[in-house]
């Protein structure tokens, strides 16, 4: 891709660890600010839902006071079913809705739904503490729709406020294996001069393929860019280091600390 010398990322290679087909949006945006992009997937996201817990969240679907999503993904997998059980938006009921981070939130109005409680902050604790404090959850039924790597504090944390919490996994996040990915040869020749971590879990699927990323002897050794807090704390668990991290958790932002970082190094 032919870019402008004067473009932030001019000749900068950045490395994606999203799963395949979930790196789009943030790869044509460093393209367009000049970087050249490599793709490492280290993990897999697909639906996984029990049929059973499913038909029972729907039949009572109209008596939650809140439904919680947790990332984009159990916004698109969840109305992914309840589209083709129910007609009807209006099926959801007066149940309010409240979302961690940007894209979740973002799944949610593009649906043309309000998201009633969303903090600034994009974790599940300031989740949890955002809803608390809205003061509507002693003996409330909640929904939350999750992964199966979710946190429990966001479970514990709604229930010790006396919420009423019922769980809905509608996904499965696991490692992708590199082993046979062309993209790891490359990586390894070349090296990167950024590998950025959306999510803790792409961080430890990282780490446990530490062994087939091992660098070449001329290959440029990356800085590691973090999401957000909890991504940076298990950078840290697992002994990389945390080179930056974006002022609050978002692809803006991390794109603007990635740019940062590197007009200084």
């Amino acid at each position: 891709m032919a870019t402008d010398l004067k473009s932030p990322l001019s000749s900068k290679r950045i490395v994606l660890t999203r799963a395949k087909g979930q790196s789009s949006e943030l790869k044509q945006r460093l393209e367009l600010l000049g970087a050249e992009v490599l793709e490492l997937p280290v993990l897999s996201i697909t639906k996984e839902i029990d049929k059973h817990l499913l038909a029972d969240v729907m039949l009572e679907l109209g008596g939650y006071d809140w439904i919680v999503f947790t990332s984009a993904h159990g916004v698109s997998f969840f109305f992914e079913e309840f589209r083709r059980i129910f007609d009807d938006i209006r099926s959801l009921g007066l149940m309010r809705i409240a979302c961690v981070g940007e894209g979740t939130a973002r799944g949610v109005t593009d649906l043309h739904l309000k998201v009633e409680c969303q903090p600034k902050v994009a974790t599940a604790e300031a989740l949890a503490n955002a809803l608390i404090e809205t003061g509507s959850l002693d003996s409330a039924k909640v929904l939350v729709v999750m992964g199966n790597l979710n946190r429990d504090i966001l479970i514990t944390k709604l229930e010790s406020a006396l919420a009423i919490v019922d769980k809905l996994q509608v996904y499965k996040t696991e490692k992708f294996d590199l082993s046979n990915d062309s993209s790891v040869d490359e990586y390894k020749a070349k090296g990167a001069d950024a590998v950025l971590f959306a999510s803790s879990s792409a961080v430890q699927f990282f780490a446990e393929q530490n062994s087939l990323l091992t660098l070449g002897s001329s290959a440029k050794k990356p800085l590691y860019g973090s999401i957000g807090p909890q991504t940076s704390t298990t950078l840290k668990k697992h002994a990389m280091a945390v080179d930056f991290e974006a002022e609050e958790p978002g692809l803006d932002a991390l794109i603007a600390a990635l740019i940062k970082k590197l007009e200084r190094v």
